[in-house]
């Protein structure tokens, strides 16, 4: 029989593309929101997910979905990043909670938001963990309840990467939220760092996909694993503005600056803006995950081109011009 998921926080990025990935790979999905039917239309062809009502914060609504369970995917979050501190370590703990009951394994979408300044600019697994923002803080503190739960007999699989893009669900992150409008054809770009700092992207169907594999392999992974994502580091990172030139088809599309000072004077009454602002850090330095450890694992990590990847975003976002060719994302 096939083995089945539990997925949290399936209208997000991560999770969306987890259920595809797993679904390809043979899994069975389950998927645990407040509003299922409202869920089930806003992601439209999933008709293979079994739906189960349940609230993240209810502890036993998430043990009740995760029966018979033999993973739970943690890809839960506040939208809009509204009330990270009283929500994100309170619904972790009800998965871990579940784990621990069901023996189900955890999957953990992490980020670079762990890290301080201290690890940079190439960061290893194991690399010292002082961030000096509130939301590094809070995913510092996730990681060890993770941590303590692996000891204590769950097993846990965290994939860090940087910034995410794209997917079937491509919009609460810095590409959509920052860089672009969705909804409308591109007449500019939005940057916000130097155009010559580096900068490193995760696009989503190739993390899930990543993520599954790992998983295909899951009787070698150690009870706490811990593994980095590569994704697409861009040297100059303006290159993603030019890519996103390129699958426009506008050579001419200006590049602005991210009205930073807006943010700053806003993020008092916008939480969103107030989050954004305290990532600027991330956007002023080269920072960038090192995923040896996972090609050496993996032996490769599922890359889809840039040009492609970011045209299928773009489509996805509603921002290509009539008559842009829709190109189909390809893993390699």
């Amino acid at each position: 029989m096939a083995s089945t998921a539990l997925i949290l926080g399936i209208t997000g990025g991560f999770g969306c593309e987890m259920a595809h990935a797993l679904r390809q790979h043979g899994w069975q999905i389950r998927a645990m929101h407040r509003a299922p039917r409202a869920a089930s239309r806003t992601l439209g062809d999933m008709g293979f997910i079994d739906w189960v009502k349940g609230d993240a914060m209810s502890a036993a609504d998430v043990r009740a979905a995760s029966e018979g369970v033999s993973l739970i995917v943690h890809a839960v979050n506040p939208p809009g990043y509204r009330n990270w501190a009283g929500t994100v370590v309170p619904m972790l703990d009800n998965t871990i909670a579940a784990a621990r009951d069901t023996g189900a394994r955890i999957l953990f979408p992490g980020t670079v938001y762990n890290f301080g300044r201290d690890a940079f600019p190439f960061i290893a697994e194991d690399a010292p963990q002082n961030p000096a923002t509130r939301k590094g803080r809070l995913r510092v503190a996730m990681e060890k309840r993770l941590k303590a739960a692996a000891d204590d007999g769950v097993p846990v699989l965290i994939l860090r990467a940087g910034d995410f893009f794209g997917g079937a669900r491509p919009g609460n992150n810095w590409f959509a939220q920052g860089l672009v409008t969705p909804g409308k054809a591109l007449r500019s770009i939005r940057y916000p760092g130097p155009h010559h700092t580096g900068h490193q992207w995760a696009y989503l169907p190739d993390m899930a996909e990543t993520a599954a594999r790992l998983l295909l392999r899951a009787d070698e992974l150690a009870p706490f694993e811990v593994f980095h994502f590569g994704g697409h580091w861009l040297e100059q990172g303006i290159e993603m503005a030019d890519a996103i030139r390129y699958a426009t088809r506008n050579p001419d599309l200006k590049v602005k600056r991210l009205p930073w000072f807006a943010l700053t004077l806003l993020s008092p009454f916008v939480e969103t803006f107030r989050e954004m602002r305290e990532m600027r850090y991330l956007w002023q330095t080269p920072v960038r995950l090192d995923n040896s450890k996972l090609t050496a694992f993996l032996g490769r990590e599922p890359h889809t081109p840039l040009d492609l990847a970011v045209t299928a975003t773009l489509a996805g976002l509603d921002c290509l011009p009539e008559g842009t060719a829709r190109q189909s994302p390809v893993l390699a």
